[in-house]
């Protein structure tokens, strides 16, 4: 059996199509691979009415599905970790909700695993169809995230990705807080594989993806796989201490040739400015760290799973595995 993961969020205009999109990708796989398909829908306690939806449309759909509810809002990331604790099939691939990324890209995923050709396989943007400013911004982003981050990683960024068994379970074993489920796919290693698309235009409202979030994501990205701001900070350090000094021993020969009859007033201030400040964003930076690093000390949840339902024809223990996900809020 093949498992798609989609996490789900503010996307109640989408599940019609979505009803729709799931039969064809059902139809395909048991005419390609002889395999059915089931869908695990995580609604990452979304505001609107996504899970209702989704609770009147799968019993009847004529595929399988299962039918997750977090307790809250825990991230795209979260959901879809426990997408992949809950899924039952042999390979995986996650789907956006909001059909950005082109369905049939699950299809091309499972082409390569189930033929074993790589242990992961990633999508990569060659092109969006996203507003002028958020086209730029997501560009910088992933450029700036192959430079320093993740080399490895596609300049147009990876949003969906597909796998097998083995890096499903590697995945759930990093059991890392504020960390990028995309960045530890790299970390991770094995065969891997790009998927080429072109990132389509959203149909419905407003993408949930907003600018506090993606500098959320920025810094979890950051300082989560690389010690690049301390690095940079260490090289301020070096370089404001060979200023000071030069600047110190300039006001020593200034003062013994009879230039400066006291000592200026200006020069101090500016010297006492400038580490005063680079002292508070190395403790920013440090901080930083030190606070995630804590966070992971406390073994709390990824998420909390408040109700879980599986639909279609039930595999054995599904009923015991979803009672179990609800009510313990076991690390997804």
């Amino acid at each position: 059996m093949l498992s798609v993961i989609v996490p789900v969020y503010r996307n109640a205009e989408f599940i019609p199509q979505l009803m729709v999109e799931f039969t064809k990708i059902d139809a395909a796989a048991q005419e390609r691979y002889g395999m059915t398909v089931e869908f695990v829908l995580v609604v990452d306690g979304s505001p609107d009415d996504s899970f209702e939806l989704l609770q009147a449309a799968l019993p009847t759909a004529p595929f399988r599905s299962q039918l997750l509810l977090h307790a809250r809002n825990f991230g795209s990331f979260a959901a879809i970790r426990t997408g992949l604790r809950a899924a039952k099939g042999t390979y995986f691939a996650v789907m956006a909700a909001d059909l950005q990324e082109p369905p049939e890209l699950v299809l091309k995923f499972f082409d390569r695993l189930v033929n074993d050709v790589s242990d992961i396989v990633v999508g990569v943007r060659e092109g969006r169809d996203d507003p002028g400013m958020s086209r730029l911004f997501a560009n910088l982003f992933w450029r700036f995230y192959q430079r320093f981050v993740v080399r490895e990683i596609p300049s147009g960024g990876v949003d969906v990705f597909g796998c097998n068994q083995r890096i499903r379970d590697e995945l759930l074993r990093l059991e890392e807080s504020n960390t990028s489920l995309v960045g530890l796919v790299y970390w991770l290693g094995f065969r891997r594989s790009e998927v080429p698309y072109r990132r389509r235009a959203r149909v419905y409202g407003k993408s949930a993806w907003t600018f506090g979030k993606k500098i959320d994501y920025f810094k979890d990205s950051v300082f989560a796989f690389t010690d690049l701001p301390v690095r940079i900070l260490t090289v301020i350090g070096l370089l404001g201490f060979a200023v000071a000094g030069a600047l110190a021993l300039f006001v020593i020969v200034m003062r013994l040739t009879g230039h400066i009859h006291e000592a200026g007033y200006a020069a101090t201030i500016v010297v006492i400015t400038f580490f005063g400040a680079l002292n508070t964003l190395g403790v920013g930076f440090i901080g930083s760290y030190a606070w995630r690093g804590y966070e992971n000390t406390k073994k709390r949840p990824l998420a909390i799973v408040r109700t879980a339902r599986t639909f279609g024809v039930p595999c054995d223990s599904d009923e015991e595995s979803a009672a179990d996900l609800a009510s313990t809020g076991r690390r997804s």
